[in-house]
C-alpha cells in the first residue's frame, strides 16, 4: 500500500513538474514585446490610407512569405497610385524573428534597401529612415489582420520643427 502511495505522489510530481516546464517554454510565456515573426506563413504590414483631398492612396504595403526553404517580400509603395508589387531580394530575418531587412528596386529608381523592427509581438513593422521627411518620425506598418477593411483616411503630416541654423535676429543695441 505505501509503494502505490508514492508511486502515485512520484507520479504527480512528474507530472506536474512537465506542465511547468512545458507552460515556460510555451509561445505566450513569453513578454508580447519579446515575439518575433513566426518562422511560417504569411504577413502583411501596411500602411495604406486614403489622401482625403485626391482620393488617392497613400504608404507602402509588405507582405512577407516565409516558407521552409526561402523568406520573400512583395514590396508595394505609392507614387500617386498604388505601385506594382515589386519582389525584393535579398531577404534576410533575424533568427528571433524580430528585425528584417530587404532589398528592391522600383522601375525606373535607384536600388534601395529597407530594414526594420518587428515590434509589439509581431503586431507592427517599424521601418528605419523617417516618415513625412524627418527622420526622428519612424514610420510604422501596423500588421494587417481584417483584409475586408477599407483604407482608412490618411493622417496629415505633423508640421516640420524649424531649424535653428539662422542667427537670431538683435535689436541694435536699444
Amino acid at each position: 500500500m505505501k509503494n502505490r502511495q508514492r508511486a502515485l505522489l512520484a507520479g504527480a510530481l512528474l507530472l506536474a513538474s512537465c506542465a511547468v516546464l512545458a507552460a515556460s517554454k510555451a509561445p505566450g510565456a513569453r513578454k508580447a514585446d519579446e515575439r518575433g515573426l513566426p518562422r511560417y506563413g504569411m504577413l502583411v504590414f501596411s500602411d495604406l490610407c486614403i489622401n482625403a483631398d485626391s482620393g488617392e492612396f497613400g504608404g507602402q504595403r509588405i507582405t512577407l512569405q516565409r516558407f521552409n526553404e526561402v523568406d520573400t517580400v512583395l514590396y508595394e509603395y505609392t507614387a500617386g497610385g498604388i505601385s506594382w508589387p515589386v519582389v525584393a531580394s535579398d531577404v534576410n530575418i533575424d533568427p528571433r524573428g524580430r528585425q528584417m531587412y530587404f532589398t528592391v528596386q522600383p522601375p525606373e529608381e535607384d536600388e534601395r534597401t529597407i530594414s526594420g523592427k518587428i515590434v509589439e509581438g509581431g503586431k507592427a513593422l517599424v521601418l528605419d529612415g523617417g516618415y513625412c521627411g524627418d527622420a526622428t518620425v519612424p514610420m510604422r506598418l501596423p500588421l494587417v489582420t481584417d483584409f475586408g477593411r477599407k483604407a482608412g483616411v490618411c493622417r496629415a503630416c505633423p508640421p516640420q520643427k524649424e531649424q535653428k541654423d539662422a542667427p537670431a535676429a538683435s535689436n541694435g543695441g536699444a
